[in-house]
């Protein structure tokens, strides 16, 4: 449970679904968490007050990440608080709309990649020198199994920017390995409880998909939460370069 006592964690992201899952995990093993959010303001200061009364401690920070002027507010405000950062989830992320490429402008496609693979880039290099300074410091980057798959109908530019992102991981594990930080991936599949597919993706084909999950069931947000932790609170482990896939058994079927 204390495995991340005193360790500082910022998490993208972190206010609802798969990323307040993951900042309650984190609070709960002993982080000391910043939480970002771009529009959930309500969403984040109400968990940052639920973790500080529950004897943690957190803050918020809003930014839009999908551009360099939002990530260097957020730099800013954790360059002013701490001096090293132990733990980076790289969770914030959308899959903004659903188009075939015959379908797809230009501008709909720079946004989908800012989103999701410019916000990761941009905020692991803000934060390299943070990293630097923890010693054994942990980045964890949510891809998904979209990245493996190529994920379903419409989805084509959110499954190339999470290929990109297991593309990025064993890149720069090996990039960061001399400064002892780490850097893995999730892809996590079918989650209920995520914007994501309560946004973009219909009853029915949610039904659908549970049918073909080998374990029969949906993924939950703090299925996701648990293995990001065991990633993260592993800050002197072994692993790095590696995506541990969440999906009830549907890569494998």
């Amino acid at each position: 449970m204390n495995s991340l006592k005193g360790k500082k964690a910022l998490v993208t992201g972190g206010a609802s679904g798969i990323g307040r899952a993951i900042s309650l995990e984190l609070s709960n093993m002993g982080a000391d968490l910043i939480i970002h959010y771009h529009k959930s303001r309500e969403l984040a200061e109400s968990l940052a007050e639920q973790i500080r009364t529950s004897g943690g401690k957190a803050d918020v920070v809003q930014a839009d990440l999908s551009e360099e002027k939002g990530v260097q507010i957020l730099a800013d405000f954790i360059f002013e608080r701490w001096n090293n950062l132990d733990v980076l989830i790289n969770n914030a992320g959308d899959l903004v709309g659903r188009y075939r490429l015959e379908d797809v402008r230009m501008d709909f496609y720079r946004k989908v990649v800012a989103v999701n693979l410019d916000s990761n880039v941009l905020v692991t290099r803000a934060m390299i020198p943070l990293l630097k300074r923890s010693g054994c410091a942990s980045i964890v980057n949510l891809a998904s199994l979209a990245g493996r798959k190529g994920g379903h109908g419409g989805s084509i530019v959110y499954s190339m920017t999470k290929g990109a992102i297991l593309t990025l991981t064993r890149a720069l594990s090996v990039e960061l390995a001399p400064y002892g930080i780490r850097v893995n991936a999730v892809a996590p599949g079918f989650i209920l409880g995520s914007a994501f597919h309560a946004i973009h993706t219909s009853e029915e084909s949610k039904q659908a998909t549970i049918r073909d999950i080998p374990l029969k069931r949906a993924g939950t947000c703090e299925d996701v939460a648990r293995a990001v932790a065991f990633l993260a609170s592993e800050y002197d482990g072994f692993i790095t370069g590696a995506t541990l896939d969440i999906n009830g058994g549907v890569y494998m079927a």
